[in-house]
């Protein structure tokens, strides 16, 4: 009983910090999926460009996401440790490594601009695509502004403005689609580049709002220090640094694996690319669910270990874990019961509509894994364990995810939904491999901290 009382309590504990971060985060993948929705009105051929170009935009993305997370478990270490000193020189180093990562980021999405004729789509879809890929690349940089006040203040649980931002975001960048996508009160009717105009717009009100929000917010008052971007120093980037490049890597490695497969789907055709960006939709939505969750736990995990209290490090892990399973099961039921019908909302095409049911079916079967392998990088970033974490989403999605799919695609001739058993085998192993890792390291952690309590206080 006292053990189920102590979930209880983790749970709420947990998701006190983990809907508005939830509701946050589905928001950002919201934006694509109204942009799908409504740009699926004007054909298979614009919502194919669109999977294309988000597909190659979305690898650059979540690794501007993966390293802003270095600042969460930074934070929440320090705030466990009530170090204010820390905490506002993380907010100023925060803001100059998000704003350079930004300019980057968007280098980066220049450069691969002159690949994109060269990756094995058609004509078409590549012409459509190339324009609308060049205006959402310019959103990076207000989105990696935004990401850095966002991480901040999660890192010390103030999570629900952020969600209202996000929210305020998306009802701008559904009124800009009606008005630019189809040329609506005396707006120029520019298709799928007023889908693009229309998230750049949104992006560009987040960051204005959020760092408003930081700025001028009464919790964040006592670190408006941070602000003052000349006292930054060269040395104070490492820690955020060791512990972002990993996280944005495992982000590079999963969620490329996911863009390679729509690069494959490319290969098959035009139609098989448009199912895909429906039932990727859905996954990206429950997807961005589980991170919410993993946010959460990477705060309290993070919070346990500035306090030493390794009593409670594995059952909060543990309960994190049983939270994002609740979660996910839902969304696989979901999945099953709406594969036929989801479809149907975004085109009008038999074709599209039929293989997009059977990618969701399959998406509903990964979706435990997904969530167990996200929350357990969440867990491990927490305790600032990224390196071995790394190297398993390396192996599990490009060793062995990316070789299945190919195989069983091409080679075995299963189409679409062999692309789609790789990226399940991937996430499968990925999700063992980390809760084996958070088990073992989340034990190891208790023992080292109860050992220092015993030598600090040998009496006790």
């Amino acid at each position: 009983m006292t053990e189920l009382l102590s979930y209880k309590d983790n749970f709420s504990k947990t998701l006190k910090i983990a809907y508005p971060v939830m509701l946050s985060q589905i928001g950002h993948i919201l934006v694509g999926i109204i942009d799908s929705l409504m740009v699926g009105q004007l054909g298979p051929e614009p919502l194919a460009a669109s999977s294309f170009a988000n597909s190659v935009f979305s690898v650059f993305l979540m690794f501007g996401i993966g390293l802003s997370f270095g600042i969460t478990p930074l934070v929440a270490q320090a705030d466990g440790k009530e170090d204010e000193g820390t905490i506002t020189r993380i907010l100023r180093q925060g803001i100059i490594l998000c704003v350079v990562a930004g300019f980057i980021l968007f280098l980066g999405l220049w450069l691969v601009y002159y690949a994109l004729p060269y990756l094995g789509q058609t004509e078409q879809v590549v012409s459509l695509g190339e324009p609308y890929y060049l205006i959402i690349a310019g959103s990076i940089i207000p989105f990696m502004i935004f990401q850095n006040f966002k991480q901040f203040a999660e890192g010390l649980s103030v999570t629900k403005q952020m969600m209202f931002i996000t929210i305020g975001a998306n009802l701008i960048n559904v009124a800009f689609n009606y008005l630019l996508i189809f040329g609506h009160m005396g707006f120029p009717a520019l298709g799928l580049n007023g889908a693009g105009w229309a998230t750049l717009i949104s992006r560009i009100f987040m960051m204005v709002a959020a760092c408003w929000f930081v700025f001028r917010g009464r919790p964040f008052i006592r670190f408006r220090e941070g602000f003052k971007l000349l006292k930054a120093k060269a040395g104070y980037f490492r820690p955020m640094l060791q512990i972002g490049i990993p996280a944005g890597t495992q982000f590079l490695f999963e969620v490329g694996a996911f863009s390679m497969a729509a690069v494959m789907m490319g290969w098959l055709g035009d139609k098989e690319l448009a199912a895909h960006q429906i039932a990727i939709g859905l996954v990206a939505l429950s997807y961005m669910a589980a991170t919410g969750i993993s946010a959460a736990s990477t705060v309290r995990i993070g919070n346990l270990i500035g306090r030493s209290d390794g009593k409670n490090l594995f059952r909060t892990g543990n309960a994190n874990f049983a939270l994002s399973l609740f979660v996910m099961s839902t969304c696989a039921v979901i999945f099953v019961l709406v594969h036929d019908i989801v479809p149907g909302f975004y085109i009008d095409d038999e074709e599209v509509i039929r293989i997009a049911a059977s990618l969701i079916v399959i998406a509903g079967f990964f979706q435990l894994s997904d969530g167990v392998q996200v929350v357990g990088l969440g867990n491990l970033r927490g305790m600032s364990d990224v390196k071995v974490p790394t190297v398993i989403t390396l192996v599990a999605y490009w060793g062995l995810a990316m070789p299945v799919s190919y195989v069983f695609g091409f080679v075995l001739d299963f189409g679409p939904e062999g692309i789609w058993y790789g990226l399940l085998t991937g996430l499968t192993t990925a999700a063992i491999l980390l809760y084996f890792r958070f088990r073992r390291l989340s034990k190891k952690k208790a023992a080292d901290f109860q050992k220092n309590e015993v030598e600090s206080n040998p009496s006790a």
